[in-house]
């Protein structure tokens, strides 16, 4: 059975500012040296998850780069063997590799709350405008997106790790049959508690190895179909530009919504409107 494995770097041991996650080519010369720290710490804790799942029973494992320009792992840090995917036009984003032939399970590193959520560090959902995704009225983030795309695929999610706010919400919304690894305790969007990065790189391993172990246990996330969608924008104009989508309707000042009839149209809308939204708001 191969594993893929999806990280993010917002969850990652260290981090609690967008300075140490933003790419030097958008935050500038600045953040340079703080940027490089946390993609070392980001690639690390992927190997761990990559080495735990291994000592799991996996037999191959892809690592999927799911932060930003999908362009910020170190490939000499992840253990050899293990394959890994770059850039950010891929056409399941976050969890690109879940359609392979023989995958079982998804395993999400680094991953952080929703957008809205108190005490979660760099909480958000995709981008810094949309304000809340919700699937047959529940609310939910990039956690809950990327466990539908595999469910669609009848791949589980085994284990998650990134901050304590996101693990209590993946949790909820995913079940318990999900391993979860808290490697720092949100205090605010911008501070946190952290574990020791060995620390935290061998729980990490520890957690993928025994989610892996238990594999069989676990079920693809799924929602009853066809499903109702809703996206909250920051703004008004951002409703008004998706508004103007066919399928697409208004459902108050900020909110739009439509129905999709399964995980991979939910996901390909919500995409496209998220695109569809990036607009100017003083034209």
């Amino acid at each position: 059975m191969k594993v893929v494995i999806s990280v993010d770097m917002e969850g990652v041991c260290g981090v609690a500012s967008w300075v140490q996650v933003s790419p030097p080519e958008f935050g500038g010369l600045v953040n340079a040296g703080e940027y490089q720290a946390a993609r070392e710490r980001m690639t690390r804790e992927a190997g761990a998850a990559a080495l735990g799942a291994l000592a799991g029973g996996a037999t191959g494992v892809l690592v999927n780069d799911s932060h930003d320009t999908m362009r910020n792992l170190l490939p000499e840090l992840l253990p050899e063997g293990v394959r890994f995917t770059s850039g950010n036009d891929k056409p399941l984003s976050m969890v690109q590799g879940v359609d392979e032939a023989g995958v079982g399970a998804l395993l999400f590193v680094g991953y952080h709350a929703r957008a809205g959520s108190p005490r979660g560090p760099l909480a958000h959902t995709w981008n810094g405008f949309i304000r809340n995704v919700r699937v047959n009225g529940v609310d939910t983030g990039e956690y809950g997106l990327n466990a539908l795309v595999a469910g669609h695929y009848g791949v589980p999610v085994v284990f998650a790790c990134g901050d304590d706010v996101a693990m209590g919400e993946i949790r909820e919304e995913l079940g318990e049959q999900v391993v979860t690894v808290a490697v720092k305790e949100g205090l605010s969007t911008y501070s946190a508690i952290h574990l020791h990065p060995l620390e935290a790189q061998r729980l990490i391993r520890e957690g993928a190895e025994r989610a892996v172990r238990a594999v069989q246990d676990a079920r693809p996330y799924t929602a009853a179909w066809p499903a109702a969608c809703e996206l909250s924008f920051d703004h008004q104009a951002r409703a008004d530009q998706c508004e103007r989508v066919p399928g697409v309707r208004r459902v108050d000042a900020v909110t739009v919504g439509w129905d999709s009839s399964d995980a991979l149209h939910l996901f390909g809308m919500f995409r496209m409107l998220a695109r569809v939204a990036d607009v100017r708001l003083n034209a």
